[in-house]
C-alpha cells in the first residue's frame, strides 16, 4: 500500500486554484513524459543496437515501478473515497483515466520498437526464436535444455474446483494451458508459475546468438510435461502488484515492522496484468476473473510481455554493439598526495565528476579511515549501497579496527528495504552501531565524516555527495562528491547526525541547511535575494541542475523570479510540474532535460547574486534534495554551499554549464508540457562526451581558457 504521505505529495501542495490546470502539468504525466523520451532512445540511429534495446529494457523497468507505486497509490485513493486534488486540479479518477490512456500508447510504442530491434538483432547475427521455426541443432538444443533444465524445476498446477488459482507473486510470470485428456475428452486447466530464479531469456550455445523467452520456451516443449492431453491453447501472463511499504508512526520495532511489510508487498492488490496477444479464451476467461480486480489496468499485446525482461539479451557479448568501454579516471588531486584522501582533502576542498572520475576515491577515503590508526571515529549514512559494497566492507573493518563507526541504514529505501536488513545485520555483528532514523522521515542525505587525531589536535573530514554509496550506480549516474577538512562543515556534520541518531535538532549551523529544518527556507531566501536584485536593477539569474521538481512552493517562488526579470534555466531529468514560456508568468524560465548515456542525477543549485560574471560572486550549492514536497517536508536532506573558489567554478562554469549548453542529448520542454528534441545545430555539444574526453575536473581548466567551452555569462547586462 502506498504511504499516506506520499500519497499526499501533491495533495499538501494546497487546494488546487480554478488556474491550476494552466499553470502547473500533473505529476504523473509529466514522469510518463519523461519515461517517453528514455523510449524514444531506443529509436536514436546514433547508438549502437545493444544500447537501443537498452533503452527498450529501461522503459519497461520505469514502468513497472510507476504502476506499482504511483498507480497503486492513485488506485488506493480511490478505493478508499480520496478525493484530494493533483497540483493542476485533477482528482484520483481523472488522474487514473489520463495515465491508463498514456500507458496503452507507451507499451504499444515499445512493441513497435522491439519490433523493429528484432529485426535488426537478426541482421545482427542475434535470433530471438519466440514463435519462430528453428534449424534442427538449435531445437535439440533447446529441447536438451528444457527436459535437463527447466522441467525439472517448474510444476504444472490443475485449476479447478479441487485445486484453488495458486497465488502469483509480484512481478510473477506464468503459462496457461487449456487441455484436452485423450482418453475421455475432458477439460483441464494447468498453470506453470515460471520461478524468478530461471533466467527470463534461454541462449542457446553457439555463433550466431539465439535467444527464446523462457515462456515461449515452456510453450514449445510443454507436450512433454502433458503426456496423454491435446493442448488446445495456451497464454503467458505476468502480474504488477502494489508495491509500496507504509510503516504506522507507532511501530515499536522498525526491523520486525519492515520485515513483515516485505512480506505483505509481495501480495499486494493486482495492478496491472500482461497478457498474450493470442491468449487461449478459456484460459483468458478464467486468469482475468481471479486477477483482474477492481482498478487494475490489463495490457493485451501481441508482442512481447516484460519488456524489462530485455536485460538478458543486452547482456549479450558483443562489444561492436555497444558504446565504447570507458574507464574512469581516478581523481589527479589524491594521486599528487600518492593516493593519500586525507592529504589532499587538508591542502585544499575536493571536488570529484563521476563517473568520469572514479568512485573509488570515495571507497578509499573510507577503507584509508578504518586503517589509519590515527582515525578515531567514522559516522556515515547509507540509503543505498548494492549487493557488494566495498563501502559495508570498509566499515566493517574499520570497526573491527577498533574505531568508532556509526552507520545511519535507511530501512524505507524503497525496494532496497531487505538488502538494508541484511546490511545492518553484518554491520551489527561487526560492533558497528547501526541507527535506524526516523519512523516517519527518510534519511536520504549522502554524508561521510572521519574524525581523525593530529598534532593540531582532532580534524574531521566531510563527504558530501549528490548520490548514493552505491558503487555500481556510480559507474553510470552522474554525481558529484565533494571532500572538505573546513572545521565548519565537520560542525554542522556532527549535529547532522546528532539529528538522525539523537533526534537533537540541530541550531546555529554555519554552513549546511537541513531538511526538513530550513533547507526550503534556504532555497527561497536565495530566490527572493534574485528577485530583489532584478527589482534593484542588478543583474539577477538562477540556474538549477535536478532530477524532479515537483515542489509547488518552489515552482510559485520560481514563477515570481520569472516575473520579476530574473533569468531561470533549469535542467530537470524527469518531472517537471512547471510550466516554462507563459507569458506573464514564465516567459523567463527555460526547462530541457538530459537523457543519454549516463543517467544524470547531480543536483546543483546556483544564484547571479547581483554579479553579471557569475564566478565572481555566483551562490552555488550541491544538493541531495530534489524540488519535491517529500524531499522538503519529510525526508533528512543536505543543501551544501561551496565556497572554495577553485570547486566553486568547476561545478558552476564546467558542470552545471556543459549540462546547459548540451545540444546532442537535451529535449526543451514547451508550455503544453510536451518536449522537443534539440536540434543540434551547425555546432553539436554533447555534455557527456565533453566530460569522458576531459575526465577529471581539475584538470580541466585549460580547455576552459582555451574556450572549448564558453564561460557561463548573464547576456542582460552585456551592453
Amino acid at each position: 500500500m502506498t504511504s499516506a504521505a506520499d500519497l499526499m505529495d501533491d495533495a499538501e501542495q494546497g487546494v488546487a486554484s480554478p488556474e491550476a490546470a494552466e499553470h502547473y502539468i500533473n505529476r504523473e504525466l509529466s514522469w510518463l513524459a519523461f519515461n517517453e523520451r528514455v523510449l524514444a532512445e531506443a529509436r536514436n540511429t546514433d547508438y549502437p543496437l545493444l544500447e537501443r534495446l537498452r533503452f527498450l529494457s529501461i522503459s519497461g523497468s520505469n514502468l513497472d515501478e510507476f504502476m506499482m507505486i504511483r498507480v497503486a497509490g492513485l488506485v488506493g485513493q480511490v478505493q478508499r473515497g480520496i478525493d484530494r486534488l493533483s497540483i493542476d486540479g485533477r482528482s484520483p479518477s481523472q488522474q487514473l483515466t489520463a495515465i491508463r490512456d498514456s500507458v496503452q500508447s507507451i507499451s504499444d510504442e515499445q512493441q513497435s520498437s522491439w519490433a523493429e530491434l528484432r529485426d535488426m538483432l537478426a541482421e545482427a547475427d542475434i535470433e530471438i526464436a519466440d514463435g519462430k521455426r528453428v534449424d534442427a541443432r538449435t531445437h535439440i538444443a533447446l529441447k536438451s535444455y528444457f527436459l535437463e533444465e527447466i522441467a525439472p524445476v517448474i510444476t504444472p498446477q490443475v485449476v479447478d474446483t479441487a485445486h484453488p488459482f495458486p497465488f502469483v507473486s509480484n512481478e510473477g510470470l506464468g503459462v496457461l494451458f487449456n487441455l484436452t485428456r485423450e482418453s475421455d475428452g475432458e477439460s483441464i486447466i494447468e498453470m506453470i508459475l515460471i520461478p524468478s530464479a530461471l533466467p527470463r531469456f534461454v541462449r542457446v550455445p553457439g555463433d550466431p546468438a539465439v535467444y527464446i523467452s523462457i515462456e515461449s520456451l515452456i510453450a514449445r516443449f510443454a507436450h512433454h510435461l502433458f503426456p496423454g492431453f491435446t493442448i488446445e491453447g495456451d497464454g503467458a501472463f505476468r502480474v504488477l502488484r502494489d508495491s509500496d511499504i507504509e510503516i504506522e508512526e507507532e511501530a515499536e520495532d522498525l526491523v520486525r515492522t519492515f520485515r513483515s511489510a516485505i512480506q505483505r508487498r509481495r501480495r499486494g492488490q493486482v495492478i496491472q496484468l500482461e497478457l498474450d496477444g493470442d491468449f487461449d479464451p478459456v484460459c483468458e476467461e478464467l486468469l482475468r476473473e481471479q486477477l483482474a480486480m477492481q482498478g487494475a489496468t490489463i495490457l493485451k499485446t501481441d508482442g512481447l510481455i516484460g519488456i524489462t525482461g530485455l536485460a538478458d539479451v543486452v547482456a549479450e557479448d558483443r562489444p561492436d554493439l555497444k558504446f565504447p568501454s570507458y574507464t574512469p579516471r581516478y581523481p589527479e588531486r589524491v594521486l599528487e598526495h600518492d593516493g593519500d584522501c586525507f592529504s589532499a582533502i587538508r591542502e585544499k576542498d575536493l571536488i570529484i565528476h563521476h563517473p568520469y572520475e572514479s568512485f573509488e576515491v570515495v571507497v578509499d577515503f573510507l577503507r584509508q579511515a578504518a586503517a589509519d590508526p590515527d582515525v578515531v571515529a567514522i559516522k556515515q549514512t547509507l540509503y543505498r549501497a548494492g549487493n557488494q559494497s566495498p563501502v559495508i566492507a570498509a566499515l566493517i573493518a574499520a570497526a573491527e579496527n577498533g574505531k568508532s563507526v556509526t552507520a545511519v541504514v535507511e530501512l524505507k529505501a524503497r525496494f532496497d528495504e531487505e538488502q538494508n536488513l541484511l546490511w545492518a545485520s553484518q554491520l551489527e555483528r561487526a560492533g558497528v552501531q547501526v541507527i535506524y532514523g526516523f519512523v516517519d522521515m527518510k534519511t536520504h542525505a549522502k554524508v561521510s565524516m572521519v574524525v581523525r587525531r593530529e598534532e593540531q589536535g582532532m580534524r574531521t573530514y566531510c563527504h558530501f555527495g549528490t548520490g548514493n554509496y552505491h558503487p555500481i550506480n556510480a559507474k553510470i549516474y552522474t554525481d558529484l562528491s565533494f571532500f572538505t577538512a573546513d572545521p565548519k562543515f565537520g560542525r554542522d556534520a556532527a549535529k547532522l547526525f546528532n539529528f538522525v541518531t539523537g533526534y537533537v535538532e540541530p541550531r546555529r549551523l554555519e554552513t549546511l541547511a537541513i531538511s526538513p529544518i530550513d533547507l526550503r527556507e534556504a532555497l527561497y531566501a536565495n530566490i527572493d535575494r534574485e528577485i530583489e536584485n532584478a527589482g534593484n536593477g542588478r543583474p539577477a539569474a538562477i540556474w538549477a541542475k535536478l532530477n524532479s521538481l515537483t515542489d509547488k512552493g518552489v515552482i510559485d517562488r520560481l514563477y515570481a523570479a520569472s516575473q520579476a526579470g530574473v533569468e531561470v534555466q533549469l535542467v530537470v531529468r524527469g518531472i517537471s510540474c512547471l510550466r516554462a514560456g507563459i507569458p506573464g508568468l514564465s516567459e523567463n524560465i527555460r526547462v530541457k532535460s538530459i537523457i543519454g548515456r549516463f543517467l544524470e542525477h547531480t543536483r546543483i543549485w546556483a544564484f547571479a547574486n547581483g554579479y553579471r560574471l557569475p564566478s565572481e560572486r555566483a551562490k552555488v550549492f550541491i544538493a541531495s534534495a530534489d524540488a519535491m514536497s517529500r524531499n522538503l517536508n519529510r525526508r533528512v536532506e543536505v543543501l551544501v554551499p561551496i565556497r572554495n573558489r577553485t570547486v566553486h567554478d568547476q561545478i558552476l562554469q564546467q558542470v552545471l554549464l556543459a549540462n546547459l549548453l548540451d545540444t546532442e542529448q537535451s529535449w526543451e520542454q514547451h508550455p503544453d508540457g510536451t518536449y522537443k528534441r534539440f536540434d543540434s545545430g551547425e555546432k553539436p555539444f554533447n555534455c557527456h562526451r565533453y566530460f569522458m574526453t576531459n575526465s577529471s575536473l581539475s584538470g580541466r581548466g585549460d580547455a576552459l581558457e582555451a574556450g572549448d567551452v564558453p564561460k557561463l555569462v548573464l547576456q542582460q547586462d552585456n551592453d
